[in-house]
């Protein structure tokens, strides 16, 4: 889809999504729309029909801040979905662009994920596109060791949504999935230009009937913190808490850390799976 045809889709989605009783509008059982007409939706931004009509059709307007504003509050967007508006409502330039150069993990963040395995945290190393970076012994043992797969399989949606094993340890995995899903999405409209993105949203597509729904309800999500609920074949069920941690020097790369409340079972297990893999080196390229 070219980005026009990515803002259209998602207005009408979020459009589709707001009731009329929710904004004070009488029920209409006669409504030939799903949600708000434009025509509502337009009055509750303070902008003209035509302009909202032109908008939502993916003429590029070039759209003010402003109008984007009242266009989230009439649509009672949260903070990733407006950041989501204003990436899709900004064509990219169109200019040639250096290769990008591969993601590089700073010694400090090594040192930091080697320091969460003493503490018996599993901490895993995101990048673009949720490109697998790197891995702790305590996360591999959690989840598994992501690096022994070839280089390009290094991605969490891809594990997530085709493997497997993800479907059987993730307690939750439709609702992990679609989260995967949607902060795929998020960063699609942050760099739509992405080849190796287009690459990747194209083999989940056609490997994955949930992931093609999925994308088509143009959801997003930024994850900053969380829970997961794991069944692990060897110490049994586990909820963890996760931070994601966008790292300085790098606005690319995020650092997702799990832990557990001291003495809970979930605590317990997680010493566990330290123990087991203290013996065995940190697995961290050295770039990406």
């Amino acid at each position: 889809m070219s980005h026009n045809d990515d803002l259209r889709a998602f207005l009408r989605s979020r459009r589709a999504r707001l009731q009329p009783e929710e904004i004070g509008l009488p029920k209409d059982g006669g409504r030939r729309v799903k949600g708000l007409r434009r025509e509502e939706l337009a009055a509750l931004a303070g902008v003209s029909v035509d302009y909202y009509v032109r908008l939502e059709q993916g003429r590029n307007l070039n759209p003010s801040d402003t109008v984007l504003d009242a266009i989230a509050r009439a649509l009672r967007l949260d903070d990733a979905e407006r950041a989501h508006l204003f990436d899709l409502a900004r064509p990219p330039v169109k200019r040639r662009r250096p290769p990008r150069r591969p993601q590089r993990i700073a010694p400090a963040t090594y040192q930091l994920m080697e320091t969460l395995d003493l503490a018996a945290s599993p901490a895993l190393l995101l990048g673009r596109r949720m490109d697998v970076l790197a891995i702790n012994r305590t996360a591999r043992a959690l989840i598994g060791d992501l690096h022994a797969l070839p280089a390009r399989d290094r991605n969490y949606a891809r594990f997530v949504i085709l493997d497997g094993n993800a479907r059987e340890l993730h307690a939750d995995w439709a609702t992990i999935a679609a989260e995967t899903v949607a902060a795929l999405r998020l960063y699609a409209g942050r760099q739509p230009d992405d080849p190796d993105l287009s690459a990747l949203v194209g083999e989940l597509s056609v490997h994955s009937e949930e992931f093609r729904r999925w994308w088509a309800d143009h959801q997003v999500l930024a994850r900053t913190s969380g829970t997961k609920r794991y069944r692990h074949p060897v110490v049994g069920e586990l909820t963890l808490t996760y931070q994601a941690l966008t790292l300085p020097d790098d606005a690319e790369q995020t650092l997702f850390v799990y832990t557990a409340a001291a003495g809970t079972p979930a605590h317990t297990a997680l010493r566990l799976l330290a123990q087991w893999t203290a013996s065995s080196p940190a697995d961290v390229p050295e770039h990406v």
